[in-house]
C-alpha cells in the first residue's frame, strides 16, 4: 500500500502595508500609536500596525464626506464597474490575500483561499446590483404622483471581526459602496493586513475617488470613536453581544446613526433516534469545527436522542482525536 503524498506547504506572504489608509493614501497614525500582529500558529510577531486615534478618525470622516458627494453623483453603472474591477483584483491576488488571512488568524489556507474567492464574487455581485437599486410608484387618490426614491445614507463605518476578514469586508463594504456611500472600514486588531492590502488594490483603480474607501486599524477604542462620531451616518458591526450593546448606546447618544448588528448566536443541531449516527456525527463535527470553529453560525449545540447518545458521543470522540492541529499553510 503506497503512502500518501507529502503535504504541500504554501509560502507565507510578505507583509507590505501596515499604515492607516485615509483619502487614498497610506499614512502613519497622528499620535504614533501602533500595535503588534501575531501569527497564532507560531506565536511570533509578523507586523507592527498603525493604530487609528481620534484625529485619524476625524481626518478619515472629512475625506469620506468630500468623496461621498462625488461618489453619490457618479452614474450607478460606473460605480458598479469599479466594484466589479475591485472584485477582479481581489481574485487576481487571491493567494496573497488568503495568505494574509491565514497568517493572522490561523485558518487553514485552503479555507482562506475559498473565502477570499467568495469575497471576490461578492464584490462583483454588488457591482452588478449597483444600477438596479430602485424605488416604487405608489397609487394615490387625486391628481398626484407618489414615488419613493432610494438614496445613499452618507458615511458608513464598518467594523468587522477576525474570523474571516476578507469575506466579512466584502459582504459589508460591497453593498455600502454599491449604494453610493463612502466607507470607513475598521478591521479587527488581530487581522488588519488583508484589509490594508485591499486598500492598496483600490489605489489601482484611478476612477475610484480618494476617500470613498478608508481603512482604520485599531482596537476597541477606535471602534468606540466611530460609534460616537456625530458625522458618521451608519455603523455596522459583527461581533459580541456586549460590544454590540455599547455600539448601539454610543450611536444613540451621538447622532442616532443607523445601526446594523450581527451578534452571532448558539445555533443548535437536533439528532433524532432514527438518524444515521455516523453521518450525523460527521455533520455535527463539521458544523462545529469549520474554520476552526470561528464562525458565528457554527453548530455550537447538539441535542441527541437519549437512545443513541452514547454511540453519538463515541463517534464524535473518534473524529476529535483524529483532527490534526498544525501549520495552516500545509495543504
Amino acid at each position: 500500500m503506497s503512502s500518501p503524498p507529502p503535504a504541500k506547504r504554501l509560502p507565507m506572504p510578505s507583509v507590505q502595508y501596515t499604515q492607516l489608509f485615509i483619502n487614498g493614501r497610506f499614512v502613519d497614525s497622528r499620535l504614533g500609536r501602533t500595535f503588534p500582529s501575531f501569527n497564532p500558529f507560531t506565536g511570533q510577531q509578523v507586523a507592527t500596525v498603525q493604530e487609528a486615534g481620534q484625529e485619524d478618525v476625524d481626518a478619515a470622516v472629512k475625506a469620506a464626506r468630500a468623496a461621498f458627494e462625488v461618489w453619490r453623483a457618479m452614474d450607478a453603472s460606473q460605480r458598479g464597474r469599479i466594484l466589479y474591477k475591485l472584485g477582479d483584483l481581489v481574485e487576481q491576488n487571491l493567494e496573497t490575500i488568503a495568505g494574509l488571512d491565514s497568517l493572522e488568524n490561523g485558518i487553514p489556507i485552503n479555507e482562506s483561499l475559498h473565502t477570499v474567492g467568495a469575497a471576490a464574487a461578492i464584490l462583483r455581485f454588488y457591482g452588478g446590483l449597483a444600477d438596479k437599486i430602485k424605488g416604487e410608484t405608489i397609487p394615490s387618490d387625486g391628481n398626484f404622483l407618489t414615488i419613493t426614491l432610494k438614496e445613499p445614507m452618507g458615511i458608513a463605518a464598518i467594523i468587522i471581526p477576525w474570523n474571516s476578514p476578507t469575506l466579512m469586508a466584502a459582504k459589508t463594504v460591497g453593498p455600502a459602496l454599491a449604494a453610493g456611500n463612502a466607507v470607513l472600514l475598521k478591521p479587527a486588531e488581530q487581522t488588519s493586513l488583508s484589509a490594508l492590502f485591499i486598500a492598496h488594490l483600490s489605489t489601482l483603480l484611478p476612477e475610484l475617488p480618494p476617500g470613498v474607501l478608508n481603512v482604520l486599524p485599531g482596537d476597541g477604542r477606535t471602534g468606540a470613536m466611530l460609534s460616537a462620531h456625530a458625522s458618521i451616518d451608519k455603523i455596522t458591526f459583527t461581533g459580541s453581544t456586549e460590544v454590540g450593546q455599547s455600539i448601539l448606546a454610543a450611536s444613540a447618544r451621538s447622532n442616532l446613526k443607523r445601526v446594523t448588528l450581527e451578534l452571532g448566536g448558539k445555533s443548535p443541531l437536533v439528532v433524532f433516534e432514527d438518524a444515521d449516527v455516523e453521518q450525523a456525527a460527521r455533520l455535527a463535527f463539521a458544523a462545529l469545527f469549520v474554520s476552526n470553529g470561528q464562525v458565528c453560525c457554527c453548530g455550537s449545540r447538539t441535542y441527541v436522542h437519549a437512545s443513541i447518545y452514547e454511540q453519538f458521543v463515541e463517534e464524535t470522540r473518534k473524529l476529535a482525536l483524529a483532527r490534526v492541529v498544525g501549520d495552516p499553510f500545509s495543504t
